[in-house]
């Protein structure tokens, strides 16, 4: 386009923009634009999970190692720490309060170091993950990955602790009677469905402490009065004889009793099935199938706003 100016000179005026009048939203999607951060489809991000998959396996073991490098006794205290805390609860709840009524003691001492390893477990699997996302925010907002990549390494870090440590309990086990047979095979599913478990809830917590960081304080004593009820040091049938048939099933059928439950069964000669709820298989998968599911939606959801803010 050209006009003529006032000394007779052509000038010409520049061509309109092709982009004129185009709208951001119109302007992405011209160019191929696309958010920052975005959050995917449930079915990619998955694929990009398992692409990570190699991340998430040297971040644990990364994590584990260092958690103690500055210790004296390193690795150990991934084993030092829960049996110091079984010495404790047996002098107070054995010794004390007489909490292994009905349970000779070479049932009593397995039965509680059991215990406090798989409670141990899934507590450290909560407490790192309400800090996975907090806690690592100079990592969430320098790099693009999914962000559940966190709190699903976090909780393989604690079952790779768990795994050293119960080459311990082994000893201890047989230490007091209950020798290898072929329940010991139950190790490995009561594992992995305490593990997706404890992973679904890594996930919950992670996005819960991303956006209040605060309840990293809170937790210590929501897990401490999940301990007390769900029989890390008593059997729940024995001390609750003669209550409510409903609530002590209520109790049974917390999940974190019965991954213990599980464990000990699978382990001690003298704890047998009679020490079971009805249907405890089902109800460790319901409870390893749904927090993981849902836990991973969960956090899935709130993906793109991780780092924020």
């Amino acid at each position: 386009m050209s006009e003529t100016t006032h000394d007779g000179s052509v000038a010409v005026s520049p061509r309109p923009s092709p982009d004129e009048g185009l709208t951001a939203a119109e302007l992405s999607a011209k160019y191929g634009l696309t958010v920052s951060g975005a959050r995917p489809g449930l079915a990619e991000y998955v694929r990009q999970l398992w692409g990570r998959r190699h991340f998430i396996l040297a971040f644990s073991q990364a994590k584990l190692t260092a958690q103690y490098s500055q210790a004296k006794l390193g690795q150990l205290w991934q084993v030092a720490t829960p049996l110091l805390n079984a010495a404790v609860y047996f002098f107070i709840f054995g010794v004390i309060l007489k909490a292994s009524r009905g349970m000779p003691r070479d049932v009593y001492i397995p039965f509680l170091v059991t215990g406090v390893f798989v409670f141990t477990f899934t507590q450290s699997s909560i407490m790192a993950g309400v800090r996975a996302i907090s806690g690592n925010l100079g990592l969430v907002r320098a790099l693009h990955f999914p962000r559940a990549s966190l709190p699903i390494s976090f909780a393989l870090q604690q079952l790779q602790q768990l795994l050293f440590s119960m080459l311990v309990l082994f000893l201890i086990v047989v230490g007091f009677g209950s020798y290898p047979s072929l329940s010991w095979l139950l190790i490995v599913p009561v594992l992995l469905l305490q593990f997706l478990f404890n992973t679904g809830l890594a996930l919950i917590v992670a996005r819960m402490g991303a956006k209040t960081p605060d309840l990293a304080q809170l937790m210590p004593f929501i897990l401490r009065t999940w301990m007390y009820t769900s029989g890390v040091m008593f059997s729940i049938t024995t001390i609750l004889e003669g209550r409510s048939e409903l609530f002590i099933r209520v109790l049974q059928v917390n999940p974190a009793a019965i991954y213990m439950d599980l464990m000990r069964f699978a382990l001690i000669d003298g704890y047998g099935s009679s020490n079971l709820p009805p249907h405890v298989w089902a109800i460790a998968v319901f409870w390893a199938v749904v927090l993981f599911a849902g836990g991973f939606v969960y956090f899935w959801q709130a993906e793109e706003r991780y780092g924020r803010g």
